[in-house]
């Protein structure tokens, strides 16, 4: 890929490949091996995104960076599994190797070598290419593939390396991120926003319009749930309703996207019915949020999207909506 011209940090490392979830598994190596050959194809000379990504690689998440969300027996527990052998840890969806609490440091650490590059300056966004995912991982369990918090370690770093305290997680996974809404359910700096399917048809079952978050951080978490079979229209409807207001009124110093890919309407694990283009208009939505409330402070990082071939087109046209600002608040 080239690098000359860029405009937008893509965090990649082949090591993630090395996360193995067995036969069959749907988080599997594939996924990103996918996304990799699309962009080597769609970022070569006379293609829409040549040379517009910069590629950096992942650094390790540090114990100390890892605390500020996970319980340290946790960390020990995740760690022990994996190098004695074991396929899983607390659940049979969540199959890890021997290599996979190292790999989850790296998917942990990704979005912090981003940040700190972003910090920098001269760059609009970044995209973190991660396995595993993270945002069911909750303080002390793994749950839904995810074994750490990829998107909560981020927010924490961001305010406590480079005092950004005002931070916004927008997450449109197909399933609500219960790992980092519970991370932040008493935080009145950390908005958590979901719109995902309604958690009535869907894992892991949380995700109500009623939770709003808890004492001072009560208000500070916006579920938008939908019907199975909603589309491209009731998105970009809760963004033009319910979306933009909430940033108009958080008005956030940084934003972290939970970009998911597995409601497409052919990705199976979920009832959802999204478009790939949709995937374009979400690009500019987010490029155009963080120009208006926090330029050059916009770090997406990769959750679901189980059928690669389909994957790596939503990044594809994710990526060129980032890079095609156009949309109004």
């Amino acid at each position: 890929m080239s690098t000359a011209k860029q405009a937008l940090l893509l965090v990649s490392d082949q090591e993630f490949l090395q996360h193995q979830t067995g036969r069959d598994h749907p988080e599997s190596p594939q996924r990103l091996q996918a996304v990799l050959k699309r962009l080597e194809t769609s970022s070569a000379p006379g293609n829409p995104l040549a040379g517009s990504l910069r590629i950096i690689p992942a650094r390790a998440a540090g114990r100390e960076e890892l605390l500020t969300v996970h319980d340290e027996n946790y960390l020990l527990r995740f760690e022990e599994t994996a190098l004695s052998g074991r396929s899983y840890l607390d659940h049979p969806d969540n199959q890890l190797s021997y290599d996979s609490y190292r790999i989850a440091l790296l998917a942990a650490g990704a979005g912090l070598a981003a940040i700190d590059r972003l910090e920098e300056g001269g760059q609009s966004a970044a995209l973190a290419l991660v396995r595993p995912p993270g945002h069911h991982a909750e303080r002390a369990a793994a749950l839904g593939f995810c074994f750490l918090n990829n998107a909560a370690v981020a927010a924490r770093y961001w305010q406590q390396r480079h005092q950004r305290q005002r931070i916004m997680i927008i997450d449109w996974d197909a399933h609500h991120g219960n790992g980092i809404q519970a991370a932040f359910e008493e935080d009145p700096d950390v908005f958590y926003l979901s719109i995902h399917e309604h958690p009535t048809w869907s894992f892991p079952g949380t995700g109500w319009s009623e939770e709003r978050g808890s004492g001072p951080g009560r208000g500070a978490t916006l579920n938008l749930p939908l019907r199975p079979g909603s589309g491209d229209e009731q998105v970009m409807r809760l963004i033009n309703e319910k979306v933009n207001p909430a940033l108009a009124k958080f008005a956030p110093e940084a934003l972290i996207i939970g970009a998911g890919f597995d409601g497409h309407r052919d990705d199976d694990m979920s009832g959802l019915a999204y478009s790939s283009e949709l995937y374009r208009h979400l690009g500019r939505c987010a490029a155009a949020w963080a120009a208006h409330f926090c330029p050059g402070r916009l770090l997406s990082l990769l959750e679901g999207g189980y059928q690669p071939e389909l994957l790596a087109v939503c990044v594809e046209n994710y990526l060129d909506g980032l890079l095609k600002r156009g949309t109004d608040l």
